[in-house]
């Protein structure tokens, strides 16, 4: 499946703003195509720092899900995770070969 993944390793430190956060995102990344594929299930922390919510979106495309980030209603959610998240996010373009 060729395309691009949005991963996020979030530690939560205001639950009541990072759920404003969340109620908005959800919504942003399905208007960029984007398609939650792991959102805060079981894991194992191998390596790096621990943080208990992690997220696994699928998008057609790097540039869809960078758009994604960069949308009004994206940053509108984000401003809600800002003081109330420890987050690392990246966008990884998938393999051809899959």
């Amino acid at each position: 499946m060729a395309g691009a993944y949005w991963i996020a390793h979030v530690k939560v430190t205001d639950p009541e703003a990072y759920g404003k956060y969340a109620a908005g995102a959800g919504p942003a990344i399905a208007k960029h195509g984007g398609k939650f594929l792991a959102r805060n299930t079981r894991y194992v922390q191998l390596e790096g720092n621990d943080r208990s919510r992690n997220v696994l979106a699928w998008f057609p495309s790097l540039e869809a899900a960078e758009q994604c980030y960069h949308s009004d209603d994206y940053q509108a959610a984000l401003a809600h995770a800002k003081g109330a998240s420890e987050r690392d996010l990246m966008i990884l373009e998938a393999s051809d070969e899959l």
